[in-house]
């Protein structure tokens, strides 16, 4: 994609401070589009990405982040109206990026077990803020024909890893709602695709106990021979952005080297 072909375009990059969301900013801004960033992060979070938003701006791109719990509905509306009086005439969001890592790593039963209440945050953070992103963009009319929205999914969707079962529901909950959304999006001509990345070494992954086996593990069976990359994933989110991949829809795409067909 050239940087002509995202002009007049933004970018929504929800869970833009760090991981995936951060590389995704970058590649989008690389190929044209200017950035909208939703994250939640303290101090050293804030900092981060007030450094992001002047890398951006000085490539001449412009870009607004927001610091807001991203699945409060109030908030939801208050940024969508700031992201519209931001957008220049004949301007509208061309990507969606859910991204979102924000949950709760415990064992379902025992000591120290997950509650109802930490279930249903997970779940309603990774998994069913998507939709309701989705409905806001596309009923106020700030996404049109053309439209590519991703979902950052996991292996975790349809494997067990020990206190990841929170987490593991509500990618297995993401994954079916992107179905849905593809199916109701197909005829304005948005895009919907879940993008399972490999393991790769985020702050995310590092917040799961065990995390320096997933790493090494991952890493001794991918036959690529090396880790994923968060800029490997937002390469091919860029490429899926791009007009000749609009026939492509509905899918759990593998963005990992080929560590999913390895044994």
């Amino acid at each position: 994609m050239t940087a002509s072909q995202g002009a007049g375009r933004w970018a929504l990059i929800l869970g833009a401070s760090s991981g995936f969301g951060e590389a995704c900013a970058r590649a989008f801004a690389d190929a044209g589009y200017n950035i909208f960033g939703v994250h939640l992060d303290r101090r050293a979070g804030v900092e981060r990405v007030a450094n992001l938003r002047k890398e951006l701006e000085a490539s001449g791109r412009k870009a607004q982040f927001f610091n807001i719990n991203a699945a409060d509905p109030e908030k939801i509306d208050i940024a969508l109206k700031e992201m519209a009086e931001a957008m220049g005439e004949g301007e509208e969001i061309g990507v969606l990026m859910h991204s979102l890592a924000f949950g709760t790593l415990r064992a379902f039963v025992g000591d120290d077990c997950v509650t109802p209440a930490q279930m249903d945050m997970t779940v309603r953070v990774m998994a069913h803020s998507i939709v309701d992103w989705v409905q806001e963009v596309v009923n106020r009319g700030m996404m049109g024909e053309g439209g590519r929205i991703f979902a950052m999914t996991s292996s975790g969707s349809s494997r067990v890893i020990p206190t990841y079962g929170p987490v593991s529901a509500a990618k297995a909950a993401l994954e079916a709602h992107v179905r849905q959304l593809a199916w109701e999006l197909a005829p304005r001509k948005i895009t919907v695709n879940a993008l399972r990345g490999g393991v790769t070494d985020t702050p995310a992954l590092r917040k799961i106990p065990g995390h320096d086996f997933l790493l090494d593990g991952a890493k001794a069976r991918n036959p690529s021979g090396r880790l994923t990359l968060p800029e490997d994933v937002a390469g091919a989110a860029v490429a899926l952005a791009s007009p000749q991949a609009g026939w492509l829809t509905g899918n759990v795409i593998n963005v990992d080297g080929g560590e999913e067909i390895t044994v």
